[in-house]
């Protein structure tokens, strides 16, 4: 298997250890144009399209991250990330499943309850956008809001989980999603929260995925992580995931209790206090603004928000 040493000098070596898998993986190019690449380090990567066409359900169900930790990488030509727009870290993701309330204190600005179990919502596969795209407002909307995620990515199919434990093994790794909401539409329309999240452009996600191995090789638990959102340098979102109401493997569990879980499709875990629509008076996004999303161990995404036109 391959395990990558991330060295910060421009010279980062890649270290063969048939034992342990650690990995960032990530997609470069234009839109439609996007090529999978491997991080070698903080800013260089090498392309893998010779060995897997995309990360996507297909290759991922068969067998794309095997074929990269086979691999020898060590010969392929680095090239520097900041050359290139970042894309999502999965191809069309076919399920977009949102997990909604699951920290205490967001629970409490929202005016509600814990619920008893996870709420489980879906917004549509469309809104995925490269991590550092615009943010479009909807025409007429004046309750555009923000939302800072940890993501999770499936590696690998999963349907009726026996536990926890279980569930762990299905994950690929982690990804940050901003889970932009109109609440106008997610609350005052029916209560269809779908309704207010399935907008074009409304999940930014990025800017690569850090497999699960890697993250724990930084010492770093993913119930436990700082995570963060600012508006044109405004703190408010900063807090960290062990507020959630339900942990992760528990959502991973729990969902594949009435939904077999794919390959490639991402989970977003909840967001923390200091949305928008929590402020008096409230904050919400009219354009213009730049919301950069942060995850301890991940990194960070930055949105321009544009008006639609």
């Amino acid at each position: 298997m391959l395990r990558f040493s991330y060295s910060r000098s421009s010279e980062a070596k890649l270290h063969l250890d048939r034992n342990v898998r650690r990995m960032r993986i990530a997609r470069l190019g234009q839109i439609n144009q996007e090529k999978p690449a491997v991080l070698v380090s903080d800013s260089e990567a090498v392309f893998v399209d010779d060995l897997v066409s995309d990360f996507n359900r297909v290759e991922l169900e068969n067998g794309a991250i095997a074929k990269l930790k086979s691999a020898d990488l060590a010969s392929k030509k680095k090239v520097r990330i900041s050359d290139f727009r970042i894309g999502s870290p999965v191809a069309r993701p076919t399920k977009v499943i949102c997990v909604g309330l699951n920290y205490a204190k967001h629970a409490v600005e929202s005016g509600m309850s814990a619920p008893p179990e996870p709420v489980i919502f879906m917004k549509a596969p469309d809104t995925v956008i490269g991590p550092n795209d615009d943010v479009i407002v909807p025409p007429n909307s004046t309750k555009t809001d923000y939302e800072v995620e940890l993501c999770v990515v499936i590696g690998k199919n999963a349907l009726y989980l026996k536990n926890e434990i279980e569930a762990a093994d299905h994950i690929l790794g982690y990804t940050i999603s901003q889970d932009v909401s109109e609440r106008h539409w997610q609350v005052e329309r029916s209560g269809q929260w779908v309704k207010g999240k399935s907008f074009p452009s409304f999940n930014p996600m990025g800017p690569w995925i850090v497999t699960a191995d890697e993250l724990k090789n930084n010492k770093l638990d993913p119930n436990n992580l700082a995570l963060s959102c600012t508006i044109d340098g405004e703190v408010r979102q900063n807090s960290r995931t062990n507020d959630l109401i339900f942990g992760i493997n528990h959502c991973v569990w729990y969902i594949s209790q009435f939904m077999e879980l794919k390959a490639g499709d991402v989970i977003n875990t909840g967001t923390p206090e200091g949305v928008g629509m929590g402020f008096k008076p409230e904050k919400f996004l009219k354009g213009g603004e730049t919301i950069i999303t942060t995850i301890e161990g991940i990194g960070s995404i930055k949105n321009k928000v544009v008006n639609y036109k």
